[in-house]
């Protein structure tokens, strides 16, 4: 059918009245007369009918495909589909690499494997399992899931709406008896056809069919839906149907609009993509999860043998409580709270207690063969106290009350969601305070592996017949309230520990 073409349009409009009328009608006499060459009888354009073989067509269609709309009704959750198809398309190869991705999988292999071994075989996991999406297959998956859904959409038009209006008696899913259809006023269902136009143009009739209806029968249990031949029959007439606008025409003609025209939209969705990001992200948190616990769990050991508990509070500003604010807000937050809180503890509670008792004796009282250790062990005892001192004011400095930083952020703050400045220089704040306390952390350590590292030379040197590093170990035993090897070893022991609960915390290679 030609249509109107838009100076067409226009002249009509400018003319207008009588005229356009009959412009129109003889316009709709064409339509009706191609319509009546057509070999559907499914229309009577003289009392606007639609005839009982309207009905037969739809109820021919109901009938045929009531076990795939049967099948589709069952399962109304979308995710059900994309799982479906992705599942039949992927190799041997790949179901088995996706069962080691799965989260049950990875965390049953935790139990007993190396984690970082576990953590390279995933990554290569992922990266064989992806590497089998060429684009071929890619497309042949995504390209059934489109396929799917359009038959979807049609198994699961309402024909038993349109049939009900041919015979008022027919009972749903009922097949044991013939319908009695009659003719009825077309305008009944003018709608409806539109509304079956639009599933029937989004159909793919000429593409092939068999990967469909095998993935149909496998969705019902190996119980075919629908058999090939009678679909190729049905996609055949369907064929008919849309290349003779048979239901266009009537449609124009019921509703007096010789202009109407089919709309429908193709949605296309691409799901591998997403599903092998989906893969990646899972497999990533659930080793992400395992990791934090085995991180916690390492840390909670450290700290009960360190400090006999795991509630440590040494810090009064830079904590997760006051971070909460500004994380909150999107403006970032205090990153070292935890490592920074328990350094500060450990400082005070070990460095200033049995720390200064092995220092008193060893660096004050102790006669040292050589200068050169004797000093670099002095200077990491010493380093430990200004970084105590530090962080102390450090941290005051980040109070709300009379701290130059914790002022100037509480002030800031209110202001942040509106003014732009304000957040930069909150965030900016933050980094610089993020950057000092991870500068502390970092340093503080290092002198304590210093500090141990000597102490484990000292308590070496003490068992040794004949001592190369210190000449009066007998002399310091009188002073030693406790023994001094016994000492030595519960010092060096405790940095060890902090050390590692550092590195853990911070990253080994700081």
């Amino acid at each position: 059918m030609a249509k109107e073409s838009f100076f067409q349009r226009l002249l009509g409009s400018l003319i207008g009245g009588k005229d356009a009328d009959a412009a129109k009608k003889k316009k709709l006499k064409a339509i009706a007369k191609t319509l009546s060459k057509t070999r559907f009888k499914f229309y009577k354009a003289g009392s606007d009918q639609a005839l009982p073989l309207m009905g037969k067509f739809f109820y021919d269609l109901y009938k045929a495909l009531s076990n795939c709309q049967t099948l589709f009704n069952s399962q109304q959750n979308p995710a059900f589909y994309k799982t479906t198809v992705i599942t039949n398309g992927l190799s041997d190869n790949q179901k088995q690499l996706a069962e080691t991705l799965s989260e049950e999988a990875i965390k049953e292999a935790a139990k007993t494997g190396d984690f970082q071994q576990l953590k390279a075989k995933i990554k290569g996991d992922i990266a064989a399992f992806s590497g089998e999406f060429d684009q071929a297959k890619i497309q042949s998956i995504d390209g059934l899931y489109q396929k799917l859904l359009a038959f979807k959409s049609f198994c699961t038009f309402d024909f038993f709406f349109i049939l009900k209006k041919f015979d008022s008696t027919l009972r749903e899913n009922e097949f044991t008896r013939s319908p009695k259809l009659n003719p009825i006023d077309a305008s009944y269902i003018s709608e409806d056809l539109k509304d079956f136009l639009t599933v029937l143009y989004a159909l793919p009739l000429n593409e092939d069919w068999t990967d469909l209806l095998q993935l149909l029968k496998t969705m019902r249990g190996g119980n075919e839906p629908i058999k090939a031949g009678q679909w190729a029959k049905i996609a055949s007439r369907l064929m008919q149907i849309r290349n003779s606008h048979i239901f266009e025409m009537i449609i124009q003609l019921t509703t007096k609009d010789p202009l109407y025209e089919v709309k429908f939209e193709e949605k296309r969705e691409l799901i591998i993509e997403d599903y092998i990001e989906k893969t990646k992200t899972d497999a990533q948190t659930t080793l992400n999860k395992l990791e934090n616990a085995l991180k916690n769990s390492k840390t909670d050991t450290l700290l009960n043998q360190i400090f006999g508990t795991t509630s440590i509070e040494s810090l009064q500003n830079y904590t997760d409580e006051q971070s909460a604010y500004f994380i909150k807000k999107n403006l970032g937050g205090f990153e070292f709270t935890k490592p920074l809180n328990y350094l500060k503890a450990f400082l005070i509670e070990y460095v200033k207690k049995e720390v200064r008792e092995y220092a008193d004796l060893v660096l004050v009282r102790g006669k040292w063969s050589t200068t050169p250790l004797s000093s670099e062990m002095s200077d990491a005892y010493n380093s430990l106290f200004e970084y105590s001192e530090n962080i102390a004011a450090f941290d005051k400095k980040l109070s709300e009350d009379d701290g130059e930083i914790g002022l100037k952020l509480k002030t800031l703050l209110p202001r942040a969601d509106r003014d732009k400045e304000a957040a930069s220089i909150i965030k900016t704040t933050l980094k610089d305070a993020n950057n000092l306390a991870k500068e502390y952390i970092v340093g503080a350590t290092k002198m304590l592996i210093l500090f141990g590292k000597n102490t484990k030379m000292l308590i070496e040197d003490y068992q040794k017949q004949r001592p190369e590093l210190m000449t009066n170990w007998k002399e310091l035993d009188r002073f030693a309230e406790t023994p001094i090897k016994e000492l030595g070893v519960n010092v060096y022991k405790k940095i060890y520990l902090i050390v590692q609960l550092m590195q853990s915390l911070i990253g080994g290679g700081q």
